[in-house]
């Protein structure tokens, strides 16, 4: 059996059923985790982030402690129906992953406790009425990723000054979430004096078309707005990026790990962790209107030197000793 249809496999229902009867039996919690993301890549990635943030709570999967997974491999329409039916198996504590993840438990449930990993202003999304005091059944950890949006561009312009048509690439799909990284990054671009077009995506062709209207635009970079559908489509990125000769940058280490350019986020390992430690603390009897939203501060900048010299440019050592991880 594949990897991936094994994982998808744990988190189906035929498995679900058994798993809560035996930790109702044995009297452990069981935590539902709900991801907007495919279980794969950097989803794994942060899942054992998240594992270790429980472990640091004194939580074992399997041990202590149940999961219930749900993934909604990108497609968040999917996301009502399977926190609906985390709610229905009664679980301890909701988990989230990804913005879209968030708002569909939120909208379940008003009395299961959630935490969420998020990269948009959980305040601005209805999330929680403060980070100081988030109040109801919501709490959590964001990442700066709406204010790093504009330093996404920066960074990109400092690479390739002479780019001066820059395009930015968001999901059609989201629900809205990205619409704060589009409006911070438009900001920027008016302030660095740059073009900045608009391309909406979904799927896999309109991922291709997009770098099409790129070419014809003649854009001479591309940011991609942080997401859980492009997150499973890193190396498709990467490739047409490659193939079309556009510096690109985007929020994960898994992108500049397949030849992406460049990546740069707050990071998502700090984020899932600090959701990890905050479930285990719920399931030790802390509520969450009393556990602040923490906000993960570590930044961290990845480069591809090889994919800039494939793509004729040079990389400033200034830029390079700033940077968290360079491939080579």
């Amino acid at each position: 059996m594949r990897r991936r249809a094994f994982i998808k496999l744990l988190g189906g229902a035929a498995v679900v059923w058994p798993l809560a009867a035996r930790s109702q039996q044995q009297k452990i919690p069981v935590v539902g985790y709900l991801s907007a993301f495919p279980p794969e890549g950097i989803a794994l990635s942060n899942l054992a982030a998240f594992r270790k943030g429980l472990a640091e709570a004194g939580f074992t999967e399997g041990r202590n402690l149940a999961v219930v997974y749900r993934w909604a491999d990108g497609h968040y329409d999917r996301l009502p129906a399977m926190a609906a039916d985390l709610v229905r198996l009664d679980v301890s504590v909701i988990a989230t992953a990804a913005t879209p993840a968030a708002i569909a438990a939120k909208s379940a449930t008003t009395t299961i406790p959630i935490v969420f990993s998020v990269g948009n202003d959980p305040v601005q999304l209805g999330l929680v009425a403060s980070l100081a005091r988030p109040g109801g059944n919501v709490t959590g950890a964001a990442r700066l990723n709406q204010e790093l949006g504009p330093k996404r561009l920066d960074l990109m312009h400092e690479l390739v000054p002479t780019a001066t048509r820059i395009a930015l690439i968001v999901n059609s799909t989201d629900g809205g979430t990205s619409e704060p990284q589009q409006r911070a990054t438009e900001a920027a671009a008016r302030t660095l004096g740059l073009q900045l077009h608009i391309l909406r995506a979904s799927n896999e062709a309109e991922i291709d078309e997009a770098f099409a209207t790129l070419m014809r635009e003649q854009a001479g970079a591309l940011v991609i707005t942080n997401d859980a559908y492009f997150s499973s489509r890193m190396a498709q990125f990467a490739a047409l990026a490659l193939r079309h000769r556009v510096p690109t940058i985007y929020s994960y280490r898994e992108f500049t790990a397949a030849g992406g350019l460049m990546s740069y986020s707050a990071s998502f390992a700090d984020s899932y962790r600090i959701a990890g430690t905050y479930v285990g603390r719920i399931l030790k009897g802390e509520k969450p209107a009393g556990l602040p939203v923490q906000q993960s501060t570590e930044i961290e900048l990845f480069i591809n030197v090889k994919t800039a010299k494939a793509l004729g440019l040079v990389v400033p050592i200034a830029l390079r000793l700033r940077a968290t991880e360079v491939f080579e």
